[in-house]
């Protein structure tokens, strides 16, 4: 039997990039899978049905409320329950890094509405469903940035900082319910929408590589394993954690 057999997983931004790929890894293991994303999911759904597994998706943005609570109803009506939530959404990939003093303050605001508001909204609305039946996995998407405190991204950085510490003060409110909440913590990783800005991969990829254990670049597979482990019940007992998959950088 598949390890997430009968369970039900949303993924915020999960109709590309690295979300596309978490979306692909649940439902390969069994989950049916609710991609909300301001993307058109659409692909990713019929991609899942041609593998013979079950998906559908919404148009949802993370930083408006309605939104969410909209989105969290069709996964409802269309599931009829939730037990998995991926918080991946995230500006990020248009983002062009530059000076701290070159940040003007409406994209602050932006990627800070996007990057912890964003996790915010989903948990605040799926976590009830999640503590009605005293069970639940909820999976936060940082960063291996802010352990390493990556330069010339500060607004990006500073956010999924907040979100580690988002994530360990949630667990400790949850727990009571058997929640388990955890972050998992992606190095520069070469995705299709990272491909498609070539100034990170100028700026970020050569570096990245150089400061890892493992001397090589990251792909979106190398992160579905630490994802199923986070969602599955080989997880049951770990919570408010942050598993950093870098290939070690943040280790030096």
């Amino acid at each position: 039997m598949s390890r997430l057999q009968g369970k039900v997983a949303i993924v915020t931004g999960g109709a590309k990039g690295i979300g596309r790929h978490y979306s692909l890894a649940l439902a390969a293991n069994g989950a049916r899978v609710m991609i909300a994303d301001i993307a058109d999911g659409k692909e990713v759904v019929a991609e899942i049905a041609k593998a013979g597994g079950s998906a559908s998706s919404t148009i949802c943005d993370v930083a408006d409320e309605a939104s969410v609570k909209a989105m969290v109803a069709e996964t409802l009506k269309q599931f009829g329950g939730i037990d998995i939530l991926v918080n991946n959404a995230a500006l990020y990939a248009t983002l062009k890094p530059r000076p701290f003093d070159e940040w003007d303050a409406d994209l602050w605001d932006k990627v800070m509405a996007i990057n912890i508001k964003g996790t915010y909204l989903p948990c605040r609305h799926v976590a009830p469903h999640m503590i009605a039946k005293k069970a639940g996995k909820i999976i936060n998407i940082a960063s291996g940035a802010p352990y390493k405190g990556i330069p010339r991204m500060l607004p990006y950085v500073t956010s999924k900082g907040a979100i580690i510490a988002f994530t360990r003060a949630l667990s400790r409110e949850l727990g009571v319910h058997n929640i388990n909440v955890n972050t998992l913590s992606p190095g520069f990783t070469l995705s299709d929408t990272g491909l498609a800005n070539t100034v990170h991969v100028e700026e970020e990829s050569e570096k990245a590589r150089a400061s890892r254990a493992l001397k090589r670049d990251a792909y979106p597979e190398d992160l579905t394993g630490a994802l199923l482990f986070l969602a599955s019940d080989d997880s049951n007992f770990v919570s408010g954690q942050s598993l950093v998959v870098d290939g070690g950088s943040a280790n030096n």
